[in-house]
C-alpha cells in the first residue's frame, strides 16, 4: 500500500509538470545514444548540433534546437535531479508556456552573449579561428535561467539569501580566465531575474521551512 502510494504521489508529480519530464526523457535518449558512440564521432557528432559561431551562422534554428537535445559528458542522473528539483517546480509554478518562455529565452539570448564574447576574442585575436567550431551544447543555460526566476517564488528573507547564492555561484567563474560559457551562463541569470513579469498573477511567494506543496498547488 505504501509502494503503491508513493508511486502514484511520482506519478502525480511527474505530470504536473509535463514539459520538464518530456524533456528529461529525451536527454535520456539521447544520452544512450552517445554512450554507444566513440569518442571521435561523438565530437563530431556533437559539433553539428552546437550553437557554435559555424553552425549559428548556418543553420541557426537547428542550432538552437538541437544543442537543448543534447548533453556533453553523458551524466543523465544529475540532470535528473536538477531538472526536478529547479525546472519542475519552476513548470509547476509559473505554468508550461511561461516556463517554457523563461528556458527559451535562456538558452538563446544566453547564446548569444557567450558566442559574441567568443567572436570579440576571436576578432581581438585572443582566441584561434579555430573556436568557430569550439563546443556549445547542452541544457545548462535555460537550467540558469530557470535558477534565477524562481528567485521570485521564495519570500523574504530568503529571497535576498537565495539571490546571493545564485549570484555567487555563476559571477565566480568570471574572477578568473572566464571561457564563454561562464559569460553564457551569467547572462542566462539576467535573463532568468528579467523575466519577473512571467512570475506576477503567479499565486503568492513560499517560505522555504513550509511543507512542500501538493502537486495540485
Amino acid at each position: 500500500m505504501r509502494a503503491g502510494r508513493g508511486l502514484g504521489a511520482v506519478a502525480a508529480y511527474v505530470r504536473s509538470a509535463p514539459g520538464t519530464y518530456v524533456w528529461l526523457l529525451i536527454l535520456f535518449v539521447t544520452t544512450v545514444a552517445l554512450h554507444h558512440m566513440s569518442p571521435q564521432f561523438e565530437q563530431a557528432f556533437l559539433r553539428h548540433r552546437s550553437t557554435n559561431l559555424r553552425e549559428l551562422s548556418s543553420r541557426p534554428v537547428h542550432a538552437f534546437v538541437a544543442s537543448a537535445m543534447w548533453m556533453d559528458g553523458g551524466h543523465w542522473l544529475p540532470y535528473a535531479g536538477l531538472y526536478t528539483v529547479f525546472h519542475a517546480q519552476a513548470e509547476r509554478w509559473l505554468g508550461t508556456a511561461r516556463w517554457l518562455a523563461v528556458c527559451v529565452a535562456a538558452h538563446v539570448l544566453a547564446t548569444f552573449a557567450g558566442e559574441g564574447a567568443l567572436l570579440w576574442a576571436i576578432r581581438d585575436g585572443a582566441a584561434p579561428y579555430a573556436a568557430v567550431n569550439a563546443l556549445d551544447i547542452g541544457v545548462s543555460y535555460a537550467l540558469a535561467g530557470v535558477v534565477a526566476v524562481l528567485t521570485y517564488r521564495i519570500a523574504a528573507p530568503w529571497r535576498s539569501a537565495y539571490l546571493a547564492v545564485v549570484l555567487l555561484v555563476y559571477t565566480l567563474p568570471l574572477t578568473a580566465a572566464p571561457a564563454f560559457t561562464d559569460v553564457g551562463h551569467f547572462a542566462a541569470v539576467l535573463v532568468g531575474l528579467a523575466c519577473r513579469p512571467l512570475a506576477r498573477g503567479r499565486g503568492k511567494t513560499r517560505n522555504p521551512k513550509e511543507t512542500v506543496p501538493s502537486t495540485g498547488g
